[in-house]
């Protein structure tokens, strides 16, 4: 009886051995596959950003250049503190 128990335990042995080497190329097809489309993923990830940081300079720049106009023209408009001064002044003196 001992003979046909290491026999047949042999056997299961073997059966079990073969079935998870089996799995085992079944899970790695299946990574690979997953592997492959993470990779897609990621290409697909990178053109978006640096798509998007190319945009983000473009604005960048856009925003310096409005900012110099925007200096420029405050620059070129007199103030009409001085003005608004003599006219408060002008009233007080005449229109009593």
């Amino acid at each position: 009886m001992g003979k046909i128990y290491k026999i047949l335990l042999v056997i299961f042995g073997a059966l079990a051995s073969a079935i998870a080497l089996a799995s085992q190329s079944k899970s790695k097809k299946q990574f690979q596959k997953k592997v492959k489309a993470n990779d897609k993923k990621l290409d697909l990830i990178t053109k978006e950003t640096s798509k998007v940081k190319k945009d983000k300079a473009e604005t960048k720049l856009k925003i310096q250049n409005l900012k110099l106009k925007i200096k420029d023209t405050k620059a070129k408009v007199k103030s009409t503190k001085t003005s608004k001064k003599n006219i408060k002044n002008f009233e007080s003196k005449y229109r009593k």
